[in-house]
């Protein structure tokens, strides 16, 4: 009896898992930004309002960066010839600022979240 009831208890936790498995970040876009030469390609990314990014961070060079926005509340290292994902947002509109830690003169930019428009 008491196995029966595990078992119970294993597969509904599988089926759950499963199913939150299955939602969630399938439907998150992907932005890419890449690191070159010390700086960010491209250095504005425009992205939809109150929309979760998947921000997928491509280094480039052969030296390692930091993404990092005090707006934003992130910082990530990038290995060289690496990448990582950063997730962000929703954001509401406004204008965020990034710039790489290790080269802040040169590796700069910024994302935009345009205000939406009014639908017709």
């Amino acid at each position: 009896m008491m196995s029966r009831s595990i078992g119970r208890f294993v597969m509904l936790l599988a089926f759950t898992l499963g199913i939150g498995s299955n939602t969630g970040f399938a439907d998150t876009p992907i932005v890419e930004l890449r690191i070159r030469n010390h700086l960010f390609f491209p250095d504005t990314l425009e992205v939809p309002a109150h929309t979760k990014i998947k921000l997928l961070v491509i280094n480039e060079d052969p030296t390692p960066e930091e993404f990092e926005s005090y707006e934003l509340n992130r910082e990530k290292v990038i290995l060289g010839h690496r990448k990582t994902v950063i997730f962000i947002g929703p954001l509401p509109p406004g204008e965020y600022p990034f710039f790489g830690e290790f080269y802040p003169k040169t590796a700069q930019g910024k994302i935009v979240v345009p205000a939406q428009q009014p639908s017709e």
